[in-house]
């Protein structure tokens, strides 16, 4: 119990006795919280567990997003939110004090999708529900599964991508495909997804690398390292599976000296500086995932659960080796320049005074972007 807490509850108790000397029947409060999320109305407690912070939809979208939708719905509940920084081990410490914090639900996007099954087992014996957010945890009981269709993803990719190239008059490629982390069941998804449609139209794959944790700068050097094997014109494309990995392939040909405006490069989650290279020709195109969606139907669900309520909204089911998940499943969206607008800009994802700011202000305008 920390020091605010105590001090709470002994004013909460001298409160109560007051009360009953006086004949008082109530007693004005204060309405401050302590960081544990309790209160003198026993308000609910809702753990948030994020898994890395190299990709920047976490603690930009998804975090303020989900808290916000709480807070509407629930003004007294608290989120008690925690990155794991690319770490599975401090993914569980922080699993195991939300646990030990007597949270009410876990909404858990978890490091390592295998790994993450001995967190559910942890909460389930404390009789706290789990909601499996954006990466689906394997092998194990989640009550719930909110993502996006992550097979299609890669598939957008990949389709994406093979267009391009045939338009460029390369329809076989070669390309370097850059893929995201080996622990992260979504990028096993996309490379899935994308492979399938890249083999489909016969694009060649010159080399293929797994990204460890999702690093852009991994991704980089290794991108340097196909351009030192092949030379600066022995590729046509680059498929990489987030805007971050896509980042780092782009800042890798820059410094060689390739002209990225010939090389399409693929990306997702429509990163700010993502889209800001979309509509500057050096990114081709990135999937645009509702993150707004996703995070508000997982505070949803979560009140829902806090409350001993079970959520109206999964209509699907997703196996994960286990159990068939209930599941809420969003659909993705490919954006290039020619549809910025219509997406990211028109949902309120972002606005134009954030994308067209400085240099990109003469491409916004000619995106049709104001």
């Amino acid at each position: 119990m920390n020091l605010r807490t105590r001090r709470t509850r002994l004013v909460l108790g001298v409160c109560a006795a007051g009360a009953l000397a006086l004949g008082i029947t109530a007693c004005g409060g204060d309405d401050d919280k302590s960081s544990t999320g309790e209160s003198a109305g026993g308000a609910k407690k809702i753990a948030l567990l994020l898994p890395e912070s190299k990709t920047t939809r976490y603690d930009q979208q998804d975090k303020p997003l989900f808290e916000a939708k709480v807070k509407e719905l629930c003004p007294d509940c608290s989120v008690e939110y925690s990155n794991a920084d690319q770490d599975a081990q401090k993914q569980l410490t922080q699993a195991e004090a939300a646990i030990a914090n007597k949270v009410n639900v876990m909404v858990l996007d978890p490091v390592d999708g295998k790994a993450a099954a001995a967190i559910v087992t942890k909460a389930k014996a404390a009789n706290i529900p789990v909601i499996s957010y954006d990466r689906l945890i394997l092998d194990s009981e989640p009550d719930l599964y909110i993502s996006f269709d992550n097979e299609k993803v890669g598939r957008l990719q990949g389709e994406a991508l093979a267009k391009k190239l045939a338009d460029d008059g390369n329809p076989k490629g070669p390309i370097i495909k850059i893929n995201g982390s080996p622990t992260d069941n979504n990028a096993t998804l996309f490379k899935k997804g994308s492979t399938e449609a890249l083999t489909e139209a016969g694009v060649q794959i010159e080399a293929e690398y797994d990204t460890p944790d999702w690093s852009p700068d991994k991704a980089q050097t290794f991108m340097e390292q196909q351009i030192t094997k092949f030379g600066k014109t022995g590729f046509k494309g680059v498929y990489a599976a987030n805007d971050g990995t896509g980042g780092g392939a782009i800042a890798a040909m820059k410094t060689a000296g390739v002209d990225v405006t010939k090389v399409p490069v693929t990306g997702q989650d429509a990163e700010l500086a993502a889209i800001q290279r979309i509509l500057a020709g050096e990114q081709f195109m990135t999937v645009y995932k509702a993150i707004k969606t996703e995070a508000e139907s997982a505070a949803e669900a979560a009140v829902d659960l806090a409350n001993g309520k079970t959520p109206s909204n999964a209509t699907g089911k997703v196996n994960n080796g286990q159990i068939d998940v209930p599941s809420i499943l969003l659909e993705p969206v490919a954006v290039t320049k020619d549809n910025v607008a219509d997406t990211v800009v028109k949902d309120g994802f972002y606005t134009a005074a954030q994308i067209c700011t400085g240099k990109f202000q003469a491409a916004c305008t000619s995106a049709g972007i104001k």
